[in-house]
């Protein structure tokens, strides 16, 4: 498992438009697509909370944001997108992965990250932690919250407008829910 301090990852080396997979939309059997990362710049308007989903897994991760996306009904969606597993698709985390889909998801109103273990959160982290604009939207906030509990409530909450706390919150109300 690779996680940003471990490969030496800086941001300035990453070029995005080369490194961002968008998961959600690659079936696992095909070799991933590059996709294009945006540009910075100014908040949209009419911008909602994006959502990355982090796992060691892009099955898990992909599967994760298709069921919290169908849990908003016929509404818009927020942008969600999966950074699952490493660059060539094995298990692991890849911090160009997680850093191209929060840019990607960025509409100006901030990031709900949610990961599921380990290193996944350890990558967040150093990419948070290193203070540099380009490597992590300003407003990006990992949530603590259970995986698949946490992203219905996230996705949701963004879905419907609320605000970074609000999709923050839902995300960690999702540790309260008794199922026995």
């Amino acid at each position: 498992m690779t996680t940003a301090a471990d490969a030496g990852w800086e941001p300035a080396q990453v070029a995005p438009e080369a490194t961002a997979v968008d998961a959600v939309e690659t079936p696992a059997a095909e070799t991933p697509v590059a996709a294009e990362a945006p540009v910075a710049t100014a908040p949209e308007a009419g911008g909602r909370v994006g959502v990355v989903l982090v796992s060691h897994s892009r099955a898990v991760a992909k599967a994760t944001a298709e069921l919290a996306k169908a849990m908003v009904g016929s509404g818009d969606t927020a942008p969600v997108l999966a950074a699952g597993g490493t660059d060539d698709g094995r298990i692991g985390t890849s911090a160009e992965l997680i850093h191209a889909a929060a840019l990607k998801v960025d509409e100006g109103k901030g990031v709900a990250v949610l990961c599921d273990m380990g290193s996944a959160v350890l990558t967040v982290q150093a990419l948070l932690g290193d203070g540099d604009p380009r490597t992590m939207p300003a407003d990006t906030r990992i949530v603590d919250a259970p995986f698949v509990e946490g992203a219905v409530g996230v996705v949701v909450t963004a879905s419907v407008g609320g605000d970074l706390e609000m999709v923050v919150a839902a995300g960690e109300d999702a540790r309260n829910y008794r199922k026995g």
